[in-house]
């Protein structure tokens, strides 16, 4: 296994321009994906053969800074977006909710989901008065598959993000079946600006997942405190459905915090990435367009 400690060189990844351009990233460069790999149109297409990225393109080809391009979501709407609730002891504990025997997930909408910056909107405060945000790690499937072990699910896997996930908790209290309704309001989902690349033999125990509410540290875990790790995940929910390239699996956190408009939410997952966005009050739409 290659442990995190031997990925203190470079971090390549995936990534998209608020423009739809495509690029393959190394730290602070980037390189356009389709001069790297000709004919392929974008990254859901290069998603199940990232082993096709060779890293010595970027001593080959000119490459454009990274703090010139602002980066949007690197994944369209298309795939399934699953997540995975009680996935940490303490959580559960801080919830005085009992684990489930098995991985406890649910579906969020495609309208769920927004981009790196956000904004968080809060819903309309006669549904709910009680949001909740919380980092978690995801892991983006790479290729179609069905019914893989825990042992080849790093094959199918294309790379990691982090996330800010939303929960109307007191919609959730009212009665646990009204989890979907509880998780589905738009921009539920923040998602982060890259797809992080690691060999598939990488060890993610070390991977550290915090929940920042401005500037605070709420909550902090590792992926070694799941009770279910990514790979296991992987490996479960593709017995229940067939997994394509593009879906999103969220793996828990290890703590939420309350949030009101004016904060800012911080999902630092340690090294895969960040994520941030601010939180903006309800505002009524009466019809027309987002």
């Amino acid at each position: 296994m290659v442990s995190l400690g031997g990925l203190a060189g470079s971090q390549y990844y995936l990534c998209r321009s608020t423009d739809g351009i495509a690029y393959y990233g190394r730290d602070a460069e980037l390189l356009r994906l389709d001069r790297v790999l000709p004919g392929v149109p974008g990254i859901p297409e290069v998603l199940g053969a990232t082993d096709q990225l060779d890293p010595t393109a970027f001593d080959e080809l000119p490459t454009v800074p990274r703090a010139h391009i602002e980066l949007g979501r690197p994944l369209g709407d298309a795939g399934k977006r699953l997540g995975v609730g009680l996935n940490y002891a303490e959580h559960a504990a801080d919830l005085d909710a009992e684990r489930p025997a098995e991985p406890a997930s649910f579906f969020k909408p495609a309208t769920a989901v927004t981009g790196p910056r956000g904004p968080i909107r809060l819903p309309d405060p006669a549904i709910t008065e009680r949001v909740t945000a919380e980092a978690e790690l995801a892991v983006v499937i790479g290729r179609t598959c069905r019914d893989v072990s825990v042992a080849d699910a790093p094959g199918v896997i294309a790379g990691y993000m982090p996330v800010i996930d939303m929960t109307a908790e007191d919609v959730l209290a009212e009665n646990p079946r009204y989890l979907t309704r509880s998780k589905s309001f738009d921009s539920f989902l923040v998602l982060g600006d890259r797809i992080t690349l690691l060999p598939p033999t990488t060890d993610l125990g070390a991977v550290t997942v915090r929940t920042h509410i401005d500037g605070e540290l709420i909550a902090e875990g590792t992926v070694e405190q799941m009770r279910y790790d990514p790979l296991e995940l992987v490996a479960f929910h593709s017995r229940m459905m067939t997994l394509e390239a593009g879906d999103l699996i969220s793996t828990g956190t290890p703590g939420a915090g309350v949030i009101s408009p004016g904060a800012v939410v911080t999902a630092e997952v340690e090294p895969i990435g960040t994520v941030r966005a601010p939180v903006v009050a309800h505002r009524p739409t009466e019809g027309r367009p987002l």
